[in-house]
């Protein structure tokens, strides 16, 4: 099950799983876009991205700063 956490100012959405066994938390990135979506996964605590489908390298940077900001948050759910 995923959970909704944030929307940023450019109408990106990040939710989140629960917490996996193995201590991981799976993030997920979704914006719309004309004609369908942008989207990423991240798995935290090892930031590793995952189906990055039509964000830049900026954006991926951009999110991950987000995520390093809040991967407290999202790790204590």
């Amino acid at each position: 099950m995923m959970y909704g956490y944030m929307t940023l100012s450019d109408d990106t959405g990040i939710a989140h799983s629960e917490m996996k066994p193995d201590g991981s938390v799976k993030v997920y990135f979704e914006r719309s876009v004309d004609g369908g979506f942008y989207s990423a996964t991240c798995y935290l605590p090892d930031y590793r991205w995952e189906n990055i489908d039509g964000f830049s390298e900026n954006d991926v940077r951009y999110l991950e700063k987000i995520l390093q900001d809040n991967a407290h948050l999202i790790l204590s759910n």
